[in-house]
C-alpha cells in the first residue's frame, strides 16, 4: 500500500499523454478529492469544467481568438503559427479540466483564501490522478487571466481560472526531479 508521502513523492507533471481517455469514474474521484481540500469558513469556492472532444477544440478557438485579440496592437507578436499553437494546447489531452475560484461573496471572506484553497483542490486532483496512474499536468498562462476566457466558462472578472488540468495516460516516463533540500529553505524560530 502506498503512503500519501510516497505518492506526493513521486508525483510529475507529464506532458505526453495517449489518446486513451480516463473513465467518468476515474474523472468523479478526481473531482471528489478535490471536494476535501481545506477552505476557510467552508466556502468550497472551487468550480470544475471537465472538456473532452469537442469541447476542446471550441475553447481552443476561443484561446486563439483572445490572443489575437490581446495583441491587436502590435500583430507581428501573433503569427500565424503562435494562434495555431494557442489553439491546439487544449488538445494536448484527452481530458482537460479547468478549474476556477469563485469571488467570495461573503465579506468576511478575502479571494486570496478561496484562491488558495482551489489551489489546495488542484493538488488533491494531481494527487488522485497519481493514485490511479493517470498523467496530469497543472498549467496557467495568459488564457487563465483573460476575460474573454473567462466569459467562456460563465465566469465573472472577479473569478480566477485556478488551473487548466490536463488529463490521461502517460506516453512517457516522468522525469527524475531534483530537490532543493528542505534544510535550505526551513528557519526555525523558537523550536
Amino acid at each position: 500500500m502506498t503512503t500519501v508521502f510516497e505518492t506526493i513523492k513521486r508525483r510529475r507533471s507529464i506532458g505526453k499523454m495517449t489518446d486513451q481517455v480516463p473513465t467518468h469514474e476515474q474523472i468523479e474521484r478526481i473531482l471528489e478529492a478535490a471536494t476535501h481540500a481545506p477552505n476557510h469558513h467552508k466556502t468550497e469556492p472551487w468550480k470544475f469544467f471537465v472538456l473532452g472532444g469537442r469541447a476542446r477544440v471550441e475553447l481552443g478557438d476561443v484561446m486563439a481568438q483572445a490572443l489575437a485579440e490581446r495583441h491587436k496592437d502590435n500583430p507581428h507578436l501573433c503569427s500565424q503559427a503562435s494562434l495555431d499553437k494557442e489553439r491546439n494546447k487544449p488538445l494536448r489531452s484527452p481530458i482537460l479540466i479547468a478549474v476556477a475560484a469563485e469571488a467570495p461573496k461573503q465579506a468576511n471572506v478575502l479571494a486570496i483564501e478561496n484562491i488558495e484553497a482551489t489551489a489546495a483542490a488542484v493538488q488533491n486532483m494531481l494527487l488522485t490522478a497519481e493514485e490511479l496512474g493517470l498523467a496530469a499536468m497543472w498549467r496557467t498562462g495568459d488564457a487563465a487571466y483573460d476575460p474573454q476566457i473567462k466569459r467562456w466558462f460563465g465566469l465573472t472578472p472577479e473569478d480566477h481560472l485556478v488551473s487548466f488540468i490536463y488529463l490521461g495516460y502517460p506516453a512517457i516516463q516522468p522525469a527524475e526531479r531534483q530537490h532543493i533540500p528542505t534544510a535550505s529553505k526551513t528557519t526555525w524560530l523558537g523550536c
